[in-house]
């Protein structure tokens, strides 16, 4: 449709059209368009140009009607024209880049961008929207107070809800306050304002790790040693006791399983995890933490599970550390791979807090 549009041809001033001869391309996409809004399609017409929109328009306003002839012959032709279509492209960089947008590294395409002078194309508000709620409210505190409130009155209503309860106080109370003196704002200057923090969005370098330090530290501190570990975070908090104690947040050890783990998804591990692998992290439990974990387990998975696997549990008589801590790391893994893929969610430790 958009290439009928784009195509030269006369603009129809005629009431009436009796046949397809002489008719543009236009005309007949404009004719297309009445079609498939009488028969109540949803036409994504905010996807073409404006200057396309704008003569479409014009066209469907100067035209009245058309006999059944020339409607069937244009639509036919429609049809002919897209099934012989075989592969479509974007046409410009700005589309291709889009189009692989999550495809190639967001190095190779911001260099692209910037080479070819494009920026990210699509609903800036869309984009903002979709950030996440502590990258908005980064952005509403580097802006004014009006702007700050046009963002929050474009975004989803519960996000700006959010991200005003973790603004300062009196942050908040202006930010409010000008949303109530936000009726005579324009929908141009609402478009200046959401491309104006596109372009902020898009000037941000691309971060090479798309975890947090603490978040990153605390998976590698998963696989270590309880004894080193727990050195290496007390060594830490001397020298940065915010970061340290972040890092403790992100750790997640078989003991952190009660406080982060749903009962009901108990039975979800018991079938990944090896059950000899299992009975050898429940009879290495000697830690009071460690023990709340394997009774945490055992009262959440079946009664006859739960038997077999304390009996073979008690079989093993002591367990030596490193056997244990193998037993109990491959336990958590298992809970990391079912959040992974989706299938579990961990708790928030404080979420009640």
């Amino acid at each position: 449709m958009s290439n009928m549009l784009a195509l030269p041809g006369p603009a129809l001033t005629t009431p009436a059209l009796t046949g397809p001869a002489g008719l543009s391309r236009k005309a007949k996409a404009a004719i297309i368009v009445q079609f498939l809004l009488n028969e109540e399609s949803d036409v994504p017409l905010d996807a073409l140009p404006e200057d396309h929109q704008a003569e479409l328009t014009l066209l469907m306003g100067n035209m009245r009607y058309v006999d059944r002839e020339t409607l069937n012959t244009v639509i036919q032709e429609f049809a002919d024209e897209l099934e012989a279509v075989g592969l479509s492209f974007p046409g410009d960089m700005a589309g291709a880049l889009s189009a692989l947008e999550g495809k190639i590294s967001d190095r190779t395409a911001a260099r692209l961008r910037k080479e070819a002078g494009v920026r990210q194309t699509g609903d800036p508000w869309k984009r903002i929207n979709a950030l996440d709620e502590k990258y908005i409210e980064e952005l509403v505190l580097s802006e004014s107070i009006e702007v700050a409130a046009v963002m929050l009155s474009k975004i989803d209503v519960g996000k700006a809800a959010n991200v005003l309860a973790n603004l300062p106080g009196d942050k908040s109370r202006r930010i409010s306050y000008a949303v109530s003196m936000t009726t005579g704002v324009t929908p141009d200057a609402v478009d200046r304002i959401g491309l104006s923090l596109a372009a902020q969005i898009d000037a941000v370098p691309p971060k090479a790790f798309k975890d947090g330090p603490d978040a990153r530290l605390g998976a590698i501190l998963n696989y270590s040693n309880s004894a080193v570990r727990e050195e290496l975070l007390t060594n830490l908090e001397e020298d940065d006791k915010d970061f340290a104690e972040a890092v403790r947040k992100s750790i997640f050890t078989y003991a952190n399983i009660p406080e982060r783990l749903n009962a009901i998804d108990v039975p979800k591990i018991t079938r990944d995890v090896d059950p000899d692998m299992l009975a050898t992290a429940i009879a290495a439990s000697e830690a009071e933490e460690e023990q709340r974990t394997s009774d945490f387990l055992l009262s959440n998975m079946s009664k006859r599970m739960a038997e077999n696997i304390k009996e073979e549990a008690d079989a093993k008589g002591v367990v030596k550390p490193k056997v244990g801590e193998k037993a109990m790391g491959a336990v958590v893994a298992a809970i990391r791979d079912l959040v992974t893929v989706g299938e579990i969610e961990l708790l928030d430790p404080d979420a009640d807090e």
